[in-house]
């Protein structure tokens, strides 16, 4: 009997351990993406559900807000790769605690494993191949709009080959007697012996998806297609963008700026006309005052989108630069524009750069 209830409190006990190790909510499934998901497929399906879920697309609307707020969790732990480690590991309850360590289980019974086999034996880290870095060419239209990149990759690729080979090589401690209670602990390298292999390079496409809003510098990554390691993982292939520059636009954050040039008579008159943004719509400017040489206009929403969130875009910055006529103009025409602009005569000399000091 008393057999019976140590073993009802145990199972008891191992029932509360899952409850918490899976309980909380379901980041994968909030997202929409699978558990081995790659990051630029986490951030695809947040970007895709942060545009129907948004407050400003679903004013009181509490179940969109709720799934809103969730959705941001989620894409919070899974596209960190520590968070998501843990999260994988422990469920969302791990991650107010931070990661414990190793399997919950053995946590609970000690290194002493009730399940059988031995316990504290930590896997031996598996060797790594280098990363690669390159940069990739993007245009501002593509940083606003979105495209996608096709790129090929000649990547080397382990085949088998006739023989065997040396491989997992690794230092360990052999301990050797000497005599009768004498022994000698001495550091070996102790290797495997694996089937060989060559390698031979394979051509494989490549296709990067260029985000609206993504910055200047930014990374894209292609998990396991870096340098291969022929005992162990490949590492990363990480595309940096590069924006090039652009002949109407400057980007600086989310915002955009840019010069229009004017005539003398549409600064004093006023003017209408249109700039043609990156995605090739009208931006409609309209001065009905004068405009002095200079002066700047905000066109709010005008600018870049937002990468974490593209129903939020900067602003654009218009400054306008005058152009003057050129030649001479008559006493006649000298005496009319002294009338029309009612202006005295006025020059003033200041440190421009340093004007704020003597404000």
């Amino acid at each position: 009997m008393a057999s019976l209830v140590a073993w009802n409190l145990l199972t008891f006990n191992l029932f509360l351990i899952i409850l918490q190790v899976f309980a909380g909510r379901d980041f994968y499934k909030i997202l929409g993406v699978s558990k081995n998901a790659k990051l630029n497929q986490i951030k695809k399906a947040y970007r895709t559900l942060a545009k129907e879920l948004h407050p400003d697309k679903n004013p009181g609307d509490e179940d969109a807000n709720k799934r809103f707020q969730d959705l941001g969790a989620a894409y919070e732990v899974l596209s960190d790769a520590e968070k998501r480690k843990i999260y994988d590991k422990h469920g969302e309850e791990g991650l107010s605690k931070g990661d414990v360590g190793g399997d919950p289980f053995s946590s609970f019974f000690g290194d002493f494993s009730f399940f059988g086999g031995g316990g504290g034996n930590r896997d031996r880290e598996i060797p790594r191949g280098g990363d690669i870095v390159m940069d990739l060419d993007v245009t501002l239209e593509e940083l606003y709009s979105g495209n996608f990149v096709e790129v090929v990759r000649y990547k080397p690729v382990a085949k088998p080959a006739k023989g065997t080979r040396k491989c997992n090589c690794r230092t360990e401690m052999v301990t050797q007697q000497l005599g009768p209670g004498r022994f000698q602990m001495t550091q070996q390298q102790v290797c495997d012996d694996c089937p060989n292999v060559k390698m031979v390079p394979e051509e494989k496409l490549l296709e990067i998806e260029i985000e609206p809003g993504m910055r200047d510098g930014q990374e894209y990554p292609f998990v396991a297609e870096g340098e291969p390691h022929i005992d162990g993982e490949p590492g990363d292939l990480r595309f940096k963008i590069k924006q090039q520059k652009h002949r109407r636009f400057e980007r600086k954050g989310d915002d955009l700026y840019t010069n229009v040039t004017i005539s003398l008579k549409d600064a004093l008159v006023g003017f209408e006309m249109d700039i043609q943004h990156l995605d090739g719509h009208m931006v409609h400017v309209v001065r009905d005052k004068i405009t002095w040489p200079g002066a700047r206009m905000r066109k709010p929403g005008e600018g870049m989108p937002n990468y974490e969130n593209n129903n939020v875009k900067g602003q654009l910055f218009i400054t306008f630069d005058i152009d003057f006529p050129k030649g001479t103009l008559t006493e006649e025409e000298k005496e009319a524009l002294i009338k029309i602009l009612k202006q005295d005569s006025k020059q003033v000399v200041y440190n421009g750069l340093q004007a704020s000091m003597f404000a």
